[in-house]
């Protein structure tokens, strides 16, 4: 009976085909402590991957792989080229060079390298090889990770779900606990989740963010820091589909698991400003509330750790104007927006797409209103800062021109434009652009 269990879970280990070799990386010079060095490979090894998890685990990814790579070399002195732990040791720098962004083809190719290790792995001489299965639910989870990073679907599909297959048989056949099968479905079923939501298949990546989401709530807990990433995927997919209740909610439910933790202002603030962010999304009135209320959460806090005039602060800022002109609140956005004017200057400088965004919306407030003097003076400032920033044929730029035009033609426009003597354009040359702009400090009550 236990030979027909273990059939199928060989049966995955026959899949794995041999891969190139890694090419071989230029040394890292030693930094392990003077007694370190005259410690046994075994010693210095155990010495390494703790050092490698310490880093991981506040986040030093570079420090982490470093010592991960060193862990690679002391394996193959300890146990020899064709040890599965060998393998392991790849998979393992494998997964650290996915903390890392941008080098998920060195992780593909450290993942590889197991797949060619384990072919022909030397096995446990006391018969139990549940560390070799549970070594190749690893390598077939990161080889899906890494090909998915490369955007590699069909492939990392294939490898996701042998992951899955696997633990599946080992629960069956007893060589896991449900509590380990729980955690590794967690992981499986949110990195199929993001593989769907890659392909903008929505539809489809739902139901595994909720599975993720269940499976890390059963292990870790549902107040823990673990459940706030995969909330706000999960939001973040439901607010696409038009879920918008079910969005805000678990947006809420992921800050409300941040506040418990006793984040910094900001982390407090970038998590209140989600929620508001999802509630203005929906686009119905009874989510207003909620928004202002978040949004007028996420600034105080910001403006209690930083001052007003932090360029964080001043975003979130410009997103709540917006919020209040589109619910009918148009002159306290305009009031809001004159006075961060001069502050955006002095933060972001003359030449920024902050200061012409400001211009833009305080002309376009000008022009509701039925002041065309007024818009088409903020206009024009938005529209040279546009020029120098994007160029002449940018579709930002040519919009603001095309008001700029239809504006010149109003009657109290054209006529201040005969009154007024002929002004060069601010930015006729190269050497005086960022002096004209300089020139006259910003006055949105112009």
């Amino acid at each position: 009976m236990q030979e027909s269990k273990e059939t199928p879970i060989s049966n995955h280990l026959d899949e794995i085909v041999a891969a190139v070799s890694v090419t071989p990386r230029k040394k890292i010079p030693n930094q392990l402590p003077q007694t370190a060095l005259f410690q046994p490979p075994q010693e210095k090894l155990h010495l390494c991957e703790e050092k490698a998890k310490s880093y991981s685990s506040s986040h030093e990814y570079k420090q982490a792989v470093r010592e991960l790579v060193r862990c690679v070399a002391l394996t193959r002195i300890c146990y020899g080229d064709s040890h599965w732990k060998l393998a392991e040791a790849h998979v393992h720098l494998a997964q650290g060079y996915l903390q890392l962004k941008g080098l998920s083809r060195q992780a593909k190719q450290h993942a590889e390298k197991a797949k060619e290790i384990l072919t022909n792995s030397i096995v446990p001489h006391n018969n139990d090889n549940t560390d070799v299965f549970k070594c190749s639910i690893e390598l077939f989870h990161t080889l899906g990770k890494a090909l998915l990073s490369l955007q590699k679907f069909k492939e990392a599909s294939e490898n996701l779900s042998k992951a899955e297959q696997l633990a599946k048989e080992l629960l069956q056949c007893g060589r896991i606990m449900k509590e380990e099968w729980t955690e590794i479905q967690a992981r499986i079923k949110l990195s199929s989740a993001q593989m769907y939501q890659s392909q903008k298949k929505s539809q489809e990546a739902l139901p595994r963010y909720q599975e993720a989401l269940e499976y890390i709530e059963i292990s870790r807990g549902e107040k823990s820091l673990e459940c706030v990433p995969v909330l706000k995927e999960l939001a973040g997919v439901e607010q696409a589909l038009g879920l918008h209740d079910a969005s805000i909610k678990h947006f809420l439910q992921a800050h409300l698991i941040v506040l418990s933790r006793n984040p910094c202002q900001e982390e407090a603030a970038v998590s209140a400003h989600s929620v508001a962010h999802a509630a203005v999304a929906s686009g119905r009135t009874e989510h207003h509330d909620v928004a202002e209320r978040y949004f007028e959460e996420s600034m105080a806090k910001l403006k209690d750790a930083e001052g007003t005039g932090k360029a964080k602060f001043l975003s979130i800022q410009d997103d709540y104007c917006r919020f209040l002109q589109v619910t009918g609140q148009k002159e306290r956005a305009t009031s809001i927006l004159r006075e961060s004017l001069e502050t955006k200057v002095a933060v972001f400088g003359d030449l920024s797409p902050e200061v012409a965004e400001t211009y833009r919306l305080l002309g376009g407030a000008d022009l509701a209103q039925g002041n065309h003097r007024g818009a088409h003076k903020k206009l024009r400032k938005c529209l040279q800062i546009q020029t120098l920033l994007y160029g002449p044929q940018d579709k930002r730029t040519l919009a603001t021109q095309q008001t700029v035009d239809v504006l010149s033609k109003a009657p109290e426009v054209a006529v201040k434009s005969r009154q007024a003597p002929r002004a060069k354009p601010a930015f006729y040359t190269g050497a005086s652009q960022h002096a004209a702009l300089g020139k006259a400090r910003p006055n949105a009550a112009d």
